[in-house]
């Protein structure tokens, strides 16, 4: 919990709902039968990871993803399950989709996301799920503009690094595995 009182000048608490675009009304749950036509190179997320890959896309930039649903929803430490994603790529209906609005940057949802105890969130006995409203009614520390301005010079470069080191990884990854298999038919 954050004294209100020792905040910096400028600063204030806020909700996620209000700081925060939700887009969970453009997700679109694909069985896998559904899926199996449409094999492609956009990645279809789930809850916690990459499900399936397929020939089609709703979102097209940078965004965070929510687990909404499972055993995952958070950590061990009541942590929110996060996913922190670019590109083309579609996603059911197991995590909320969300992204920077005018007051916070998607990154700066992230970082500050990462350490919020959501476990009094969850609710559901057999399927933990951590629901919109719910989630919506996250507190968090909302910078002035300027300050959001400064941070966001300083964060958006590291997320650039990391956005091309992770995609430079998975190209090495895909050749590793393509020249195994040549090697494999020696």
């Amino acid at each position: 919990n954050i004294d209100k009182e020792t905040l910096p000048e400028g600063w204030r608490m806020g909700t996620l709902g209000e700081i925060a675009t939700c887009l969970d009304y453009k997700r679109k749950p694909l069985s896998e039968d559904e899926r199996k036509p449409i094999k492609g190179v956009y990645p279809y997320y789930g809850a916690m990871s990459v499900v399936d890959h397929i020939n089609q896309y709703i979102f097209d930039g940078t965004y965070l993803l929510f687990s909404e649903d499972g055993a995952n929803v958070i950590d061990e430490n009541g942590h929110p399950a996060l996913q922190y994603l670019w590109g083309k790529f579609w996603v059911n209906n197991h995590a909320h989709v969300l992204q920077g609005n005018e007051v916070v940057s998607t990154e700066y949802l992230y970082i500050a996301l990462k350490d919020v105890n959501a476990a009094h969130l969850v609710t559901g006995a057999a399927q933990p799920k951590i629901n919109q409203e719910n989630m919506n009614s996250i507190q968090l520390v909302v910078p002035s503009k300027e300050d959001m301005e400064d941070f966001n010079k300083i964060i958006q470069p590291v997320f650039y690094l990391y956005k091309q080191k992770t995609e430079e990884n998975d190209k090495l990854t895909e050749l590793q595995s393509l020249l195994l298999a040549k090697m494999g038919q020696l």
